[in-house]
């Protein structure tokens, strides 16, 4: 519990075992005034072949299965399951980020945020911790995001805290690499308050399922591209209904 408020923290894995069990260790051990900050861990195993889930409940998670591949649909798997909390943290499996620094995210939310992203950005990026594809991606749908809802966003990185009732707002959809921009844009739309924090980011352990291949790449910039496009034309849309019912009345 932080100030209050229950944490439930969200964990996306496949084939992670080497690096899950640190984790989710430093995620259970994180302490604020001598008390546990983290409520609930749920790690979402979306078809891993080694021992992701095991070593995650071994180290104190709850394991939740989705064998369809895809980011969002895992994130949405673990959310059906999350107990009673006020906020949630999602964190990546592969100990990319400093889970102490989640603290900044968790006071933003305490603090009246909706949504608290960790720019990496923002913050010290390790040498390799991030492709020069993924540095170019996230500038390019950063500014278009920017550019298109007059929100500046320097990122749209993973490490990310929500108040539990704004993400039952949100009605999340996407199942795939789509998720994180969904999430931020539709905030953005509904008016909800965004802000970013600076984190740090680190090496990961392993290679990444995105990052790490050619067509993974692609696919999520496909991916990201696309959901940014789809959300500006469909409120494009909303927006000239809206002004066609009420030129009828003039």
């Amino acid at each position: 519990m932080y100030k209050g408020h229950k944490v439930a923290v969200v964990i996306p894995a496949l084939n992670e075992e080497q690096a899950i069990s640190i984790v989710v260790r430093n995620l259970i051990t994180l302490m604020f005034d001598e008390q546990a900050v983290i409520d609930n861990v749920i790690v979402c195993d979306n078809g891993s072949t080694d021992n992701t889930a095991k070593v995650a409940t071994a180290n104190g998670a709850q394991v939740v299965h989705q064998s369809t591949p895809g980011y969002g649909i895992a994130c949405l798997t673990a959310i059906a399951k999350l107990p009673s909390c006020d906020i949630v943290l999602f964190v990546d499996g592969d100990d990319s980020c400093f889970v102490d620094q989640a603290l900044s995210l968790l006071n933003g939310i305490v603090n009246g945020d909706d949504l608290a992203i960790g720019s990496r950005t923002l913050g010290t990026i390790e040498n390799g911790a991030l492709t020069k594809p993924q540095l170019f991606g996230n500038w390019l749908s950063s500014h278009l995001i920017t550019l298109f809802w007059q929100q500046k966003i320097t990122d749209l990185g993973p490490f990310r805290a929500i108040r539990f009732s704004s993400l039952h707002t949100l009605n999340m959809a996407d199942t795939s690499f789509g998720w994180t921009v969904e999430m931020q844009v539709k905030a953005i739309i509904l008016g909800m308050q965004v802000s970013e924090y600076a984190v740090d980011s680190k090496v990961r352990i392993g290679q990444s399922k995105i990052s790490g291949t050619v067509m993974g790449s692609i696919k999520a910039g496909i991916g990201i591209l696309s959901m940014i496009a789809t959300l500006f034309i469909r409120q494009s849309s909303v927006k000239n209904t809206a002004q066609l019912k009420g030129s009828e009345y003039e």
